[in-house]
């Protein structure tokens, strides 16, 4: 008997290998991978998009801007040349959730504070009040780590036609209003070609939204990571 098993020990042993491989193969064919979808107008709710945009498909990239920072800086897309980012809009007197939505930007800029793939971006609504100033008091009562994180003011009218037209973040009441803008709660995942990548409630940290295109904080931060592995 022993001998016999001696004589098909090979076999066996190939089997159980090729079993296992084949287990293995099904096992990812049949397990979902994870993909960041790229968004365009088309994708979005259309009271958040400029009707100029609503036909652009997956060519939609976020436009060129130059505005003035905490320090008195003029910010551009070459600062965030090949980076990963997450911008949002925001004012420094906002009594509702925009100390949420800071606080929680906090959060995200603290877990990522040791990858140097990723930055964030935060627009002022109000740029006639919150000039670089008071943008620079905010963010050192915030915790803003300037090398890593701009908050931004500038003309009223490039901040609100951005927000718009490239950003996708924000409502008007009528097509004509696009100067008299209401802020969301999104913050905007842009991957390194300027593409949109998915929109989160900056106000929830991990609880699960009602909206299946929004998601938390939680996997705002996975979605970074992700990005960062696979850019």
């Amino acid at each position: 008997m022993l001998s016999s098993f001696l004589r098909y020990k090979k076999f066996i042993i190939g089997f159980a290998i090729l079993s296992v491989l084949i287990f293995l193969g099904i096992y990812s064919l049949l397990s979902p991978k994870k993909m960041l979808p790229i968004y365009s107008p088309r994708d979005i709710n259309p009271e958040l998009v400029d009707s100029t945009v609503q036909h652009i498909g997956n060519d939609h990239k976020i436009a060129d801007f130059a505005f003035t920072n905490q320090n008195g800086k003029i910010i551009t897309q070459k600062d965030y040349e090949n980076k990963i980012y997450v911008a949002d809009f925001f004012f420094t007197t906002c009594p509702t959730i925009c100390p949420k939505m800071t606080d929680n930007m906090t959060w995200l800029q603290n877990q990522l504070k040791n990858n140097p793939k990723v930055k964030l971006l935060s627009f002022s609504v109000t740029p006639d009040i919150d000039t670089p100033e008071v943008l620079k008091k905010y963010a050192l009562e915030k915790g803003v780590d300037d090398s890593r994180w701009n908050l931004v003011t500038g003309d009223k009218k490039d901040i609100y036609y951005l927000a718009r037209k490239s950003y996708l973040a924000v409502k008007t009441g009528k097509p004509e209003e696009i100067y008299d803008m209401v802020h969301t709660e999104n913050f905007i995942l842009v991957d390194k070609n300027k593409r949109i990548r998915g929109f989160y409630d900056g106000t929830n940290l991990d609880k699960p939204s009602d909206d299946p295109k929004t998601k938390n904080m939680k996997q705002l931060l996975e979605d970074i990571l992700w990005l960062c592995e696979n850019q």
